[in-house]
């Protein structure tokens, strides 16, 4: 995770057809899984909602900046960069 002054910036791996939704920590990195097609961005569209979810921030704070076609993506999530942050750690300690 990178902060910046308009939010932060995750890496994380996806894995598109996969058996559930699930988002969780595998030593650093983070992976998530989501049960739809990489076809037309539903995939990404999947990954936005899943992190909404799991970090309780709206899907509109959320933006793939890189690897919109790929498994790794970087995730920008807009907003104050210290509350975001705290969030984000604060799911990390419980699920990691």
């Amino acid at each position: 995770m990178c902060r910046n002054s308009s939010g932060v910036t995750v890496e994380l791996r996806v894995q598109p057809r996969a058996r559930r939704t699930s988002l969780e920590m595998s030593g650093i990195v983070l992976k998530g899984g989501v049960t739809v097609p990489p076809e037309e961005g539903k995939a990404n569209a999947a990954v936005v909602a899943l992190l909404a979810e799991s970090w309780r921030l709206p899907k509109s704070a959320f933006a793939i900046v890189k690897g919109g076609a790929a498994r790794n993506k970087t995730v920008s999530v807009a907003g104050d960069p210290v509350m975001v942050a705290a969030r984000i750690e604060e799911w990390m300690k419980t699920h990691g």
